[in-house]
This record gives structure tokens, C-alpha cells and sequence, in this order.
């Protein structure tokens, strides 16, 4: 009984803390992926672990492209420790402010939708981490600033329990 009076208890604070994508609705200016994602970004990050101590500092190169409904977005990783790593997110606009898309390192397929200025993705994102590969489920928030900047905030969590976040800033070339 007191694990169900526990379960229930984690349940309620997790569902009051959650934030809406329906408040951003009147929001400017309006993100569209196509738009902001089009051509060469730069992008700006850090890890950071479930306390909000820096784990890593990190620097994106991005290259994005559409055609018609289908995008394409690379990104070229550079940490502070040296290591790089490359990304390649194969994106579909499904219409009504829906988007999926999916990366080799994403299980199954990330789906987002956007309101106003902000989109709100959900996923599970394999990261491999001294020689284990851990599937992380990322709750990320993006919300543009204007034209050429857009602020990322993720939320990483492993069985519903918080992990650690990422902030990300990029900007259109």
C-alpha cells in the first residue's frame, strides 16, 4: 500500500509540474521547422547532470534542407573533451503543426507538434556512455526568439526519473 500511496504521490507531482504547448499558442513570431531549419545554423550547449552541474560544454554545426514536406537536418558535434559525433534527422511535416522525424541514434520516431513560437518534441535517444549504450527518453522544448536565434531546453529522464537537461542556443547563419 505504501508503494501505490508512493507511486501515486511521484504521479501527481510529475503531471503539475508539466508544462502545456497550448500556452504558447498566440505566441510570435510563429516557429515553422521548414523556415528556421533551412541552410547553415550554428548552435551553442551544455549537459547538464539531474543536480544542474555542468557535465560538458558543446558546439553544433548544422546543415538543414527541405523539399516539399521532407527535411533534412545534419549536425556536426564538437565537446569540450574532443570527442565528436554526427546526428542526421530525416523530418516530415504531417500538416496541423505536427512533425515527426527520426535520427540513427533515435528509437522509433520522435513526434512534435508547434504552437506559435515553440514546438515540443518527445523521444527516446540511445547515448552511449563508457562503452554502454542507455535509451533516454527526451522531452525537448524549443521556442524562437526571432528569425535567427532559437532557444532548446531538453529534460532527460530514465524510467520517469529525471537524468540530467540540455540547453541548446542556435542561430541561422
Amino acid at each position: 500500500m505504501k508503494i501505490l500511496a508512493l507511486f501515486s504521490f511521484v504521479l501527481l507531482l510529475t503531471a503539475c509540474g508539466s508544462a502545456s504547448l497550448k500556452e504558447h499558442t498566440n505566441t510570435t513570431p510563429e516557429l515553422k521547422l521548414e523556415q528556421f531549419f533551412d541552410g547553415e545554423l550554428k548552435a551553442y550547449g551544455m549537459v547538464l547532470d539531474r543536480s544542474g552541474n555542468l557535465l560538458r560544454r558543446f558546439e553544433v554545426k548544422l546543415l538543414a534542407s527541405w523539399q516539399g514536406d521532407e527535411g533534412e537536418i545534419k549536425e556536426w558535434f564538437v565537446f569540450d573533451d574532443g570527442e565528436k559525433s554526427t546526428r542526421v534527422w530525416q523530418l516530415k511535416n504531417l500538416g496541423n503543426n505536427q512533425y515527426q522525424g527520426t535520427a540513427g541514434d533515435v528509437v522509433g520516431i520522435a513526434n512534435g507538434k508547434t504552437e506559435g513560437s515553440a514546438l515540443y518534441w518527445k523521444y527516446d535517444l540511445e547515448i552511449p556512455v563508457d562503452g554502454t549504450i542507455y535509451e533516454i527518453t527526451l522531452d525537448d522544448w524549443m521556442f524562437l526568439i526571432d528569425e535567427k536565434r532559437l532557444f532548446n531546453k531538453t529534460n532527460m529522464s530514465k524510467w520517469g526519473f529525471n537524468v540530467g537537461e540540455v540547453i541548446l542556443y542556435i542561430e541561422k547563419i
